[in-house]
This record gives C-alpha cells, sequence and structure tokens, in this order.
C-alpha cells in the first residue's frame, strides 16, 4: 500500500466504524495499519543498525523495531517479512550484544521460514550469520560450509555487493584456518566483484582485511 492509499483506506474504515456501524471495519483497518508499520519497523531498525555499525553506540530501540516487525508479519501471514525480522532480531544480539549462543535459533528459525517460501535474500543472511556462529564455536567447516552457500545464494540472485562481502567472510575463516593461499584468492574475487557493482564500503573491507590478514603471523 502505497502513498496516500493507506491513509485514505483507514480513514474510510474509520468512518464505516465510528459512524456506520461496521464493526468488521475495526479488524480491516488493524490490516492496513499493520501492513504500513511492520515495514516502517524494519527500516527504521535497519538504519539504528547500521548507525551502530558506524558509531559502535547500541540503541535498545532496534531490538523493539525489530520485535515488533516480527509479530506483526506473523499477525499478517507474510512469512518473508517474519524471516527478515528474526534474522534482524539474530543479529542484535549476535553482532550488537556479541551474543551468538542467543542468536543463533533466530537465524535458525529465519532460515527454516525464508526457504519455506523461496526467499533467497534472507536465507543469504541468515545462513551467512549461521557460519559466524560455527566459527566462534571452533566449527570451522559447518562455517566454510554456511558462508559458501550465502554467497552462492547471493550470487543466484545478483546481490552483487553481499557476493563480495561473503568473499571477504571466506577469506577470514581461510586465513584462520592457515589457508592463506586461498585466503588471497577470496579477496581478490572479492575486490572484483564489489569494484563490478561500486561497493565502496565493501572495498574498504576487503583493504582491511588484507591488512588484518598480512600481519599475521
Amino acid at each position: 500500500m502505497q502513498g496516500q492509499d493507506w491513509i485514505e483506506r483507514a480513514g474510510a474504515l474509520f468512518e464505516a466504524a465510528m459512524f456506520g456501524g461496521d464493526r468488521s471495519a475495526l479488524e480491516r483497518s488493524d490490516d492496513v495499519l499493520d501492513a504500513v508499520e511492520a515495514p516502517l519497523c524494519m527500516a527504521r531498525g535497519k538504519v539504528l543498525h547500521v548507525r551502530f555499525l558506524n558509531d559502535r553506540e547500541e540503541n535498545s530501540e532496534e531490538l523493539v523495531l525489530f520485535e515488533r516487525a516480527a509479530e506483526l508479519y506473523e499477525r499478517l501471514g507474510e512469512p518473508s517479512g517474519e524471516a527478515e525480522a528474526l534474522f534482524w532480531i539474530g543479529c542484535w544480539h549476535q553482532v550488537v550484544k556479541g551474543d551468538g549462543i542467543t542468536g543463533r535459533p533466530y537465524f535458525e528459525r529465519s532460515y527454516a521460514l525464508a526457504k519455506s517460501v523461496d526467499d533467497r535474500m534472507t536465507m543469504s543472511y541468515a545462513v551467512r550469520h549461521l557460519g559466524f556462529a560455527d566459527r566462534d564455536a571452533g566449527h570451522f567447516d559447518q562455517a566454510r560450509e554456511r558462508l559458501t552457500e550465502s554467497v552462492t545464494l547471493r550470487r543466484e540472485i545478483g546481490f552483487r555487493a553481499g557476493e563480495a562481502a561473503g568473499l571477504v567472510a571466506l577469506a577470514y575463516l581461510a586465513s584462520e584456518t592457515g589457508a592463506s593461499s586461498e585466503a588471497a584468492r577470496h579477496l581478490e574475487e572479492a575486490q572484483s566483484v564489489a569494484e563490478s557493482c561500486d561497493a565502496k564500503a565493501v572495498t574498504e573491507w576487503i583493504e582491511q582485511a588484507r591488512t588484518i590478514i598480512h600481519s599475521e603471523p
């Protein structure tokens, strides 16, 4: 529902309920407003997350927004939206709070729900962060499988910036497991992909990765 459409629709339903005595208009109004509020919560939450990544200042409103979005999408019967919201709840716990154990079940639920509707974008995010959780737990083979799946999914849907970011993650993992030449190959490919889609932030991540990896004993 775009622009003035939801405002006009909500207004008409209010009139129907208030003056027309149509009680069913109240439930229909809830649906209209939920369909607007859910993506708005998601958008605001994601903005707060990027702000956290930039300044590392935690804002608990981020979690509140994602939890509200998940609740609304579930109520609306929109599994793709719910899966995305669940991913971001997991991301709050894993990235903002540094608690991957609490975040894991949200990633697992997000992945399963997204897969049920072939939402490969959300699948790519959820499986990526499951890979991070596996790496942190020392399960490197499983981490590599998950991070590779994320890159493959992103390549399939043409999410080039995300593909490049995924290759950076694989490079770090390769370096951590002693595969320095493999790490270098991943970074070379990431550089090419990032340049092809003008992903300047990812290009900076690649340079940071090269510095960190080359400085390791």
